[in-house]
């Protein structure tokens, strides 16, 4: 399959909408509803399904988006996966959750356009963000974890660099598209460059820049420093910058669903999606269930 044919399979994979994939015996009978976070979706439509019996009925969202859905009582899961676990106690009050990957932010940029090659060109990342000729994507930081991560990026690396106006400079209202769909704008050439989860372009093939560790979100040793970055989300909660982990909690306790939730907790069916799945992982958080600790 080429690239490009394989990047149009992942980018349908990821329209957010219910997906149900049959599974083998055994379990393959009952239906597990598994919401996630939209960049979690073709690993777990994708690679969680294969490692399970179970049928998953995968759909996926911003995370902020999806924590809303399930406090709003629009969605009742067996299994809730987000891509900040703060959302959990936040806008959830959920008794306890495991922490199961990390990631990283990178600039991924679209290698057929020409604002593209500027990105991949540029000596700076951010430089031809503030360019004309250059497109820009990223999402909603109202829905979605990684568009208030774009943010807390651009106000870590302008104070880093003494410019203090430049997430001003580079940050548009039209520039926002749902976490599923971001990356397909490149198919269109739409989008130059985005700011996406290094599991995002990995997944697709995209090439990307690194970003420095004081500013992708990625590295632990930082941490101090990403606290230092906050966004106010239109319901008055804030969200703090942090080394960017993965969480999910298990809200029935049938078979089905126990297994699966056993599956998701080993982490191997993120690792090979660009997600990075640490020793420590999985990290267990509040009241945890008897049999879960350890």
């Amino acid at each position: 399959m080429s690239d490009w044919r394989r990047r149009d399979v992942l980018a349908a994979l990821g329209s957010g909408v219910v997906a149900g994939i049959g599974g083998c015996s055994g379990l393959a009978q009952s239906r597990v509803r598994t919401l996630v976070a939209g960049s979690m979706q073709a690993a777990a439509s994708g690679t969680l399904q294969r490692e399970t019996t179970a049928e998953l009925a995968v759909e996926s969202h911003g995370s902020v988006h999806a924590a809303r859905l399930v406090a709003d009582g629009k969605r009742d899961p067996g299994i809730l996966a987000l891509a900040d676990p703060a959302l959990f106690e936040r806008l959830l009050e959920t008794p306890w959750h495991a922490v199961v990957a990390g990631n990283e932010l990178v600039l991924s940029y679209n290698p057929k356009t020409d604002g593209g090659q500027r990105v991949a060109d540029a000596q700076t990342w951010t430089a031809p963000l503030t360019e004309d000729g250059v497109s820009f994507g990223r999402t909603d930081p109202d829905l979605d974890p990684l568009g208030y991560r774009t943010v807390f990026a651009l106000e870590l690396a302008a104070r880093r660099r003494d410019e203090p106006t430049l997430a001003e400079d580079v940050l548009e209202p039209d520039q926002r598209y749902p976490e599923t769909q971001l990356l397909a704008q490149f198919e269109t050439g739409s989008v130059d460059a985005a700011v996406v989860y290094r599991s995002m372009a990995v997944e697709r093939d995209y090439p990307f820049r690194e970003l420095p560790p004081a500013v992708n979100l990625g590295d632990p040793a930082f941490a101090d420093e990403y606290a230092s970055v906050r966004y106010e989300l239109p319901d008055g909660t804030v969200a703090r910058g942090s080394p960017i982990e993965y969480a999910a909690t298990r809200r029935t306790d049938d078979d089905a669903t126990t297994a699966v939730f056993e599956t998701m907790l080993a982490g191997s069916w993120l690792s090979e999606h660009g997600f990075t799945v640490r020793d420590q992982y999985p990290r267990m958080e509040g009241d945890v269930p008897n049999g879960l600790r350890g």
